[in-house]
């Protein structure tokens, strides 16, 4: 059985990038705006793992974050930004992994294996 993948992003191609990539690597992937749908979606999908962005509408990731581990505090959580400066708060929260964004997908995909198997 396919491993789901939720994606949060409130950039649009970034969204159907990942997705692409992802699907290739065999992944079934579900998307999300911004917070809001993310959280319903988790719900619905039920996800394997959730690759989240910190700056979107609606509530941003952090918040997003504590949601869904209120919900699940089972499922992996990526947190992914192209703010580095965040990374360094990232141990005070309760995600898996920090990955920082870029047009190389190598280090996402590398962390989304080691997490989800």
């Amino acid at each position: 059985m396919k491993k789901r993948l939720l994606i949060a992003d409130d950039e649009a191609n970034i969204r159907l990038l990942y997705k692409l990539a992802f699907e290739k690597e065999g992944y079934d992937v579900e998307l999300a705006e911004d917070g809001l749908e993310c959280l319903k979606k988790v719900d619905s999908f039920k996800p394997d793992l959730v690759i989240l962005d910190i700056r979107m509408p609606s509530i941003d990731g952090l918040e997003t974050l504590n949601q869904i581990l209120g919900k699940n505090n089972l499922i992996p959580v990526v947190i992914n930004s192209a703010y580095s400066s965040y990374k360094d708060n990232f141990m005070s929260w309760s995600a898996d992994a920090y990955v920082i964004k870029s047009s190389d997908l190598t280090e996402l995909k590398e962390k989304v294996k080691e997490l989800i198997n």
